[in-house]
């Protein structure tokens, strides 16, 4: 499987690794393999630094507040990491389009993929789509996916946990 730039999987994974920050350049690549990204080169700890550096990027974009700044702080990642796209069948899993030059380190490759991924997911779906959960006790960053763009939290467990918090409060507890 690839990441689709196209799709959710690309800003998924960047809210994955951000809410949990891998710490060793072994749990980056096993990470991101089960993501399904295809690695072409062993992983680094220059991977995982690079990594960590734009995670504080995207982070940026997420805590925009407003669609101007995030559309602006996009396109700076967007320009520093991104080139023409192009046709590859790299890993012979089939022809996709990829929007960096070839034989990049991973570091360089998720920078290329959380900018495109954010950008096309902004776009596609709405400069709203991407935030941190509404629970004050929980930062967690997430990209909405829902059908009526009106999540509010990362889980199930954070939207019941703030349920009873409002039901409690509204019974005078």
């Amino acid at each position: 499987m690839h990441l689709n730039p196209y799709g959710e999987d690309a800003v998924n994974l960047a809210a994955d690794l951000a809410n949990r920050r891998p710490a060793t350049a072994g749990e980056l690549a096993d990470r991101c393999r089960a993501a399904g990204l295809v690695l072409e080169s062993p992983v680094t700890r220059e991977d995982l630094d690079r990594l960590h550096a734009v995670l504080d990027e995207w982070e940026k974009v997420v805590d925009a507040s407003g669609e101007h700044e995030r559309a602006e702080l996009v396109n700076r990642m967007l320009a520093a990491s991104a080139a023409y796209p192009r046709m590859t069948d790299h890993a012979g899993g089939g022809w996709h389009l990829h929007y960096r030059d070839h034989g990049q380190p991973l570091g360089s490759v998720l920078f290329s993929l959380f900018s495109v991924g954010t950008a096309l997911h902004l776009a596609g779906r709405g400069m709203h789509r991407l935030r941190r959960c509404a629970v004050t006790e929980c930062d967690l960053i997430f990209a909405d996916t829902s059908r009526t763009g009106r999540q509010r939290y990362c889980s199930p467990r954070c939207a019941n946990r703030d349920a009873v918090r409002r039901h409690r409060a509204g019974r005078g507890r």
